[in-house]
């Protein structure tokens, strides 16, 4: 029997890291085990803020063993399917869902749901270079450039001129992307056609997009972050407390007023300070202006019913809700997501008290 390769053993052993990326589960609990008369929550939707979820729902379970609460990190796109009820099956069906896209589905039970702002946080963009030391700058004409597939190697004359004395390799760049609807995606896309004519009259934002090229496509934001780890060449659009799980390399950008912004939570704040929420708390932030600001930041929001048939899961939802808005905030920096302002949080508490039994 042949030995394998150093370089083969090191490619399967990736595949595995990768595969067990992209297939954790995120659910906190789930049905099997309940304990008798405890309320029961299922939720679904998106992958940015499921680490932070996984978390909370931990530390709140612990200290309330009359509730359970599921979380099926499967992308925004399905987590509001599900929450609108077309066609679902009934273990699929959820009590809240979440999303980086502010309009949830109007159609369906979705229809007037609320919207409400749980975390925050920015979307890097995370490469796999090797030999490459030091910082790497990327100028709105670079990254819209390898994403538009018109950018294709990483010692192009464009991202040369942002990089001087900095070696850069002869070597193909390979984008990766979400395969699944992701608000990670809308939130970048929409970035993208702020910076880009092109983008916005080929693409434009949303949450599902065809991506031109040949980009590697992976599901969720932790399955792009296990992609790039493995790919070498590779650059991808991801939540950043994924990024930094892997400890990915994550690129300098440019933002609108023409400076270099790290990633970081001191330039995700004030890229979020540039957008007061409005009355309905849906405030995307598209390419916001300042010094510091880092241009590709987002709101996660949990999307709830205004009114359930069963008075025990309405009083548990405010419970838990209002518990993550509050307590639950002090994880955010740490988990690498960014705290809410108390003005946010103040009107998102009124939104999770207004939650009601039907009828």
């Amino acid at each position: 029997m042949a030995f394998l390769s150093a370089s083969r053993a090191r490619w399967i052993c990736g595949m595995a890291l990768l595969v067990l990326l992209a297939t954790r589960p995120w659910a906190a609990s789930s049905a099997a085990g309940q304990p008798q008369g405890s309320v029961r929550l299922a939720g679904a939707g998106a992958t940015f803020p499921a680490v932070l979820y996984q978390r909370w729902f931990e530390l709140y379970e612990a200290d309330h063993p009359g509730t359970v609460i599921a979380y099926d990190a499967v992308g925004s796109g399905e987590g509001l399917r599900r929450f609108a009820d077309r066609g679902v099956k009934e273990e699929e069906r959820v009590d809240f869902a979440a999303s980086e896209r502010p309009t949830p589905d109007p159609q369906g039970r979705s229809a007037g749901a609320l919207t409400i702002p749980m975390t925050a946080g920015g979307v890097v963009l995370a490469y796999n270079l090797p030999g490459f030391e030091g910082e790497l700058r990327l100028s709105r004409e670079a990254y819209a450039g390898i994403f538009l597939g018109t950018v294709k190697s990483w010692d192009d004359p464009v991202i040369a001129r942002a990089n001087p004395g900095a070696r850069l390799p002869r070597l193909t760049i390979a984008p990766v992307v979400r395969q699944d609807a992701s608000g990670t995606t809308f939130v970048f896309t929409s970035n993208l056609s702020a910076i880009s004519e092109t983008w916005a009259s080929r693409q434009g934002a949303d949450t599902l997009v065809g991506w031109p090229g040949a980009a590697m496509r992976a599901p969720g934001n932790e399955g792009v972050a296990g992609r790039i780890k493995l790919a070498q060449g590779s650059i991808g659009d991801v939540g950043y407390e994924y990024a930094r799980k892997l400890g990915l390399k994550l690129a300098t950008l440019e933002n609108r007023d023409g400076h270099w912004v790290r990633p970081e939570a001191a330039t995700f704040q004030a890229g979020l300070a540039a957008a007061p929420l409005p009355e309905d708390l849906r405030a995307q932030v598209v390419d916001p202006p300042g010094t510091d600001a880092y241009p590709i930041v987002t709101f996660s929001w949990v999307l709830l019913y205004r009114s359930y048939s069963d008075p025990g899961k309405a009083t548990a939802l405010r419970d838990l809700f209002r518990w993550c808005l509050t307590n639950g905030q002090r994880s955010a920096p740490e988990m690498g997501y960014v705290e809410l302002p108390l003005s946010v949080v103040t009107r998102a508490l009124a939104a999770v008290e207004s939650v009601a039994p039907a009828g």
